[in-house]
């Protein structure tokens, strides 16, 4: 998946800027440092023969044919170029890790979601957030366990697990049992399932969490409800599934059973070409037909009410500039 174009400019006196400003990280500071060094040592070697060759006049030995300072022109540029292309590249990476977009990306991520440029901005920020808040249960874990290493750069790593299921707690309303949530944070980010979410995947799948629709957020539900990510919602998912959403009562001498009939029911809802599963073209037209069945293996999105909230505080960042 594509992540973030090279940012524009670079090179020149910024070198010493850039080995300033990254001495101390952990992951991409060496080889920015490697890349700083190689292109002031070729800035001094061009400074060293430009003197040689002012100091020496027309008739002097050690002058050179124009050919070749021609040709160790080209090279310089040649290798300067590549350095600086280097570290844009790094930088660019280090930037959408830390939920920082230059103006392209800006505009890339506002074509391809649901949100607008400030909006966008205002996401990114709040993944800031998350991410530094990850990076503080990763150093809290490994102080209150001293046989747990904290891993080496955490902070750039994404939203893990903790942060992503607290968030869906207590900002979406999000209410489910921990079998769910997991399914959640898997089908979060296409293609990334079970790894940190990355900001490419927080602004992608929050437009669908937000302001998606039908068919985005009937695709992104049945991802969810497909624990084994075959394609299909078998018998025994929804069983699993709404095992974990009901409430046994004491009296209750099998529950299973009443499991085992609304297994049933579902069926004969969403698999419309009746081969005892659900395809997500079966669950494409129940959708379709009635709405309300999106969720009916368990809640996977937000609230109304929660959905309001948070566009409304965006909006309040929109209005303010």
């Amino acid at each position: 998946m594509s992540r973030k174009q090279p940012k524009e400019g670079g090179g020149g006196a910024g070198g010493r800027s850039l080995a300033a400003a990254f001495t101390n990280n952990t992951k991409g500071g060496a080889m920015i440092m490697k890349s700083v060094s190689i292109f002031l040592a070729s800035g001094r070697r061009a400074s060293a023969q430009s003197r040689d060759q002012a100091g020496n006049g027309p008739n002097g030995s050690a002058h050179q044919p124009r050919a070749d300072t021609h040709a160790k022109d080209q090279n310089a540029g040649t290798a300067r170029t590549t350095i600086s292309r280097d570290n844009r590249r790094i930088l660019a990476r280090m930037d959408e890790l830390n939920g920082k977009l230059n103006p392209k990306m800006l505009e890339m991520y506002k074509r391809r979601t649901h949100f607008s440029k400030v909006e966008v901005e205002a996401l990114c920020k709040i993944y800031r957030k998350l991410v530094a808040n990850a990076s503080m249960n990763s150093k809290a874990l490994a102080a209150s366990n001293p046989g747990v290493i904290a891993k080496a750069g955490s902070s750039m790593d994404g939203i893990d697990r903790s942060v992503f299921r607290e968030l869906l707690h207590s900002t979406f309303d999000i209410v489910t049992e921990e079998t769910l949530m997991e399914r959640i944070f898997c089908a979060w980010e296409k293609g990334y399932e079970g790894l940190p979410i990355r900001l490419e995947g927080w602004l992608m799948g929050l437009s669908t969490f937000l302001k998606g629709s039908q068919a985005e957020k009937t695709a992104f539900c049945f991802r969810v409800y497909d624990l084994n990510s075959d394609g299909f919602i078998t018998k025994d998912e929804m069983f699993a599934l709404l095992r974990n959403c009901l409430i046994k009562q004491p009296q209750d001498e099998d529950p299973d059973e009443g499991v085992k009939d609304l297994v049933e029911i579902a069926l004969r809802k969403l698999d419309m070409d009746k081969d005892g599963k659900i395809s997500f073209q079966d669950y494409q037209e129940a959708i379709a037909e009635e709405p309300l069945l999106l969720e009916a293996f368990g809640q996977c999105l937000p609230s109304d009410r929660a959905t309001m909230s948070f566009l409304s505080t965006l909006q309040a960042q929109e209005d303010s500039n």
